[in-house]
């Protein structure tokens, strides 16, 4: 048997009952009230949020900064104070190894007392007319670090190394890490990301054509003891000294070793 709609408004009435179309009517003329009162709900809300935001501001900063991924040449630059404390007389003459090394090459010779190169792994067609300067000049050199870099032996007392091994398989590990350890006539610091971790966008231009490999602390120690390299325990007790004393943790694993004799 089939069965028809039931009107409930007929229903409803017809039993006595207050109908919900009456019901719905009757809430439409308090609405505008309804509607101020939630507007000044809501803008009071906001307000006791962003005030009780202001303590977090440098949380939300160092968010923004590492959107999209955790940059250690950004994490590098950061820690420029703690390596110049660590390292002292050791950063008179400095080469980073990274992607955007015209940032840290155009911040460390800022210093004084600092002279600063750099290697960028990746294509720089869109870099600043800054960059291109540095370029021009040789203070900034394009090259692919898996091959041997332009440079004699310790040319530079201290070598900086940030989000570029990580796209190395152990085959050409094996020439770069070395190759870097040559040039270094005091040391050698390395900035890794932890497993586990999402790379900044700027390392997915990675022109040796792998996605990065985030390895832990213990394979990397493994790695340095095959490769005749010792950590450089002076300068990682000073670095980890200044660190704590700021309280401030690298997003990004820190390796300090020595250069070859």
């Amino acid at each position: 048997m089939s069965r028809r709609p039931v009107n409930p408004n007929r229903r409803l009435v017809e039993s006595g009952t207050t109908s919900l179309v009456g019901s719905l009517q009757s809430k439409s003329r308090s609405s505008p009230y309804l509607s101020l009162g939630l507007v000044v709900l809501g803008a009071f809300l906001f307000i006791a949020y962003s005030f009780s935001g202001s303590g977090r501001t440098r949380g939300v900063d160092v968010v923004s900064k590492f959107e999209g991924g955790v940059s250690c040449t950004l994490e590098l630059q950061q820690a420029l104070p703690f390596l110049k404390k660590a390292y002292g007389d050791s950063m008179r003459k400095v080469l980073h190894v990274g992607p955007d090394t015209c940032s840290v090459v155009s911040k460390l010779i800022k210093e004084d007392d600092i002279e600063a190169w750099g290697v960028e792994p990746y294509d720089i067609d869109d870099a600043d007319s800054q960059c291109q300067k540095l370029v021009r000049n040789g203070i900034v050199r394009v090259a692919d670090i898996k091959f041997p870099l332009p440079y004699r032996a310790k040319s530079f007392s201290l070598v900086m190394v940030s989000d570029a091994l990580d796209y190395l398989s152990p085959r050409y590990l094996n020439r770069t890490l070395p190759e870097l350890a040559r040039v270094a006539s005091k040391g050698l610091v390395i900035f890794t990301g932890y497993p586990g971790q999402q790379r900044a966008k700027v390392a997915e231009l990675s022109k040796f054509g792998r996605p990065a490999k985030l390895r832990s602390a213990s394979w990397w120690i493994r790695y340095f003891v095959q490769t005749s390299l010792e950590e450089n325990e002076a300068a990682t007790k000073k670095f980890d000294q200044a660190t704590a004393k700021r309280s401030y943790r690298p997003a990004c694993q820190v390796f300090h070793l020595n250069a070859y004799p």
